[in-house]
């Protein structure tokens, strides 16, 4: 099926891929590159790519994962900043898209509704909106979901009691208003998980005063911003290497220091626990407390980590414009915060930063031969394919890394997906339960964050062997290339 408008004014396609975020633009490359034969198309419902990226507006957005891995294998980050803002993630991902001719393949202001397999004619038909409303008809062989995990349209659900109470500014960092004025304001951050940790020290430049309250603490963790001046053997075969060898082999540095991280974290949680309390307690002012404010209930690694450039969140907490306060909300007033220990805050504007809702497939309505799919009554086929759901492959990052080197995981496993295909003459593609494989559950994701629980609630459910989920990078990107792709696939 090559790209084509019918008779009837919907358009085909080989492939459509959903989303032109980091996972769609890294599933087109792989496409374009080592699956040239087949025509494709990204869908995209914003009316900009950039995913997250162009969703979030709130200060100080940026990065919360080492760009040396989130950028792409194929297409590195040059830039020297460790953590990179939105604006220049944006940016990059234009420049990625437009290097291949990917951007010519993207259709922004198209969101789809629904899609629909017909076994019978085996393609899909997705019912698709343009921003006008309009509706259009789009049928493919094959569809990526690369929507991410989380609404677009609807935060989380915040539970703070009294809260229609407050007669100042509420705001929600997903919705962040344009031109929003915190000017000599006191502001009240609730939570404490990586939104509020990038907030904070960039509310605190312009605020009168910024409090983050939190119910409980987590790990924060302070990252050179730049890379600065390396040395030993590695930097010097760098020096000496051709460029595209060089930031191939700093990458692999990069994954494997974060990969022995990780590890060592989950192994000695006592020893790595240890160290990240006196990493802390030197970038406290005396004002503030390890404990309770940074004393975490949880090892190291059982929830993500959040890092912070050059230490800023401690930076403004020393400067006397940031605070910390670890209690529970009693209720909120028209004019303050009550709190369980008796104490109350008056703030002008409460920002509640209080997590995502989590949402698989972009809200879509899927059905096969017309009947709905219940996501999470379905095993996930080597993290990337849903058991029984022919033809359909979705994109999900690492709780504990990179969201990209889930994507490039699962890009490459997808192509060689595709090239059997190819290879067999066959039309459809269908994971199948073979025996026991599936039935004993495991976590969805491998972190104990309430979140992340609930993903467990709507996502494809993982088991064992091939119907598990990715979990380490190093181990899955080889299976990825060079694994068994034929036990539990129904190719036909």
């Amino acid at each position: 099926m090559a790209e084509s408008q019918t008779k009837d004014g919907s358009f085909d396609f080989d492939v459509i891929i959903i989303g032109a975020g980091i996972s769609g633009i890294n599933t087109a490359y792989y496409l374009h590159s080592q699956t040239p034969w087949l025509s494709y198309t990204i869908l995209e419902g914003r009316s900009r790519i950039g995913g997250t990226w162009d969703l979030f507006n709130y200060p100080g957005i940026r990065s919360d994962s080492d760009m040396t891995t989130f950028g792409f294998s194929w297409n590195p980050w040059n830039r020297e900043e460790r953590l990179g803002t939105a604006d220049q993630i944006r940016s990059y991902m234009r420049k990625s898209a437009a290097k291949y001719g990917i951007d010519k393949n993207i259709r922004c202001d198209r969101r789809v509704l629904s899609a629909n397999w017909s076994t019978k004619f085996k393609f899909w038909t997705l019912i698709v909106a343009d921003n006008q409303g309009v509706t259009q008809t789009y049928r493919t062989k094959f569809i990526v979901l690369g929507t991410g995990y989380y609404n677009y349209d609807k935060a989380q659900k915040t539970t703070i009691p009294g809260l229609s109470n407050f007669t100042g500014t509420v705001v929600h960092p997903q919705f962040w208003p344009e031109q929003f004025d915190y000017s000599g304001k006191d502001v009240v951050v609730v939570g404490s998980g990586a939104t509020a940790v990038t907030l904070i020290p960039s509310i605190a430049e312009k605020a009168k005063s910024v409090t983050m309250l939190q119910r409980s603490p987590g790990y924060i963790v302070a990252r050179p911003m730049y890379a600065g001046k390396e040395t030993g053997f590695i930097p010097f075969i760098q020096a000496r290497l051709p460029s595209a060898a060089a930031k191939w082999l700093k990458r692999i540095r990069v994954v494997i220091s974060s990969t022995i991280s990780y590890f060592y974290c989950i192994y000695f949680p006592e020893k790595a626990r240890l160290m990240l309390r006196k990493a802390t307690i030197k970038l406290l002012p005396e004002s503030i407390s390890w404990n309770p404010h940074f004393n975490p209930q949880y090892n190291p690694w059982r929830q993500r980590m959040c890092l912070c450039p050059d230490g800023d969140f401690y930076a403004a907490l020393r400067s006397g414009k940031a605070n910390v306060v670890t209690d529970q909300i009693e209720t909120v007033t028209s004019t303050e915060i009550q709190l369980k220990s008796g104490r109350t805050l008056q703030p002008d504007v409460i920002i509640t930063a209080t997590g995502l809702q989590l949402q698989f497939a972009g809200g879509i309505e899927i059905e096969v031969d017309g009947q709905k799919i219940d996501y999470s009554q379905k095993y996930t086929w080597k993290g990337t394919m849903i058991q029984d759901i022919p033809n359909l492959a979705f994109v999900v990052g690492y709780a504990n890394s990179s969201w990209t080197m889930g994507a490039e995981a699962m890009g490459q496993l997808l192509v060689r997906v595709l090239r059997r295909m190819k290879k067999r003459n066959a039309s459809m593609a269908v994971p199948r339960l073979d025996g026991t494989q599936g039935t004993q559950d495991k976590p969805v994701f491998d972190l104990s964050s309430n979140y992340v629980k609930h993903a467990n609630q709507m996502f494809p459910r993982a088991g064992n062997g091939h119907w598990d989920y990715r979990r380490n990078y190093l181990v899955d990107i080889l299976k990825a290339q060079f694994g068994d792709i034929t036990k539990g696939l129904q190719i036909e």
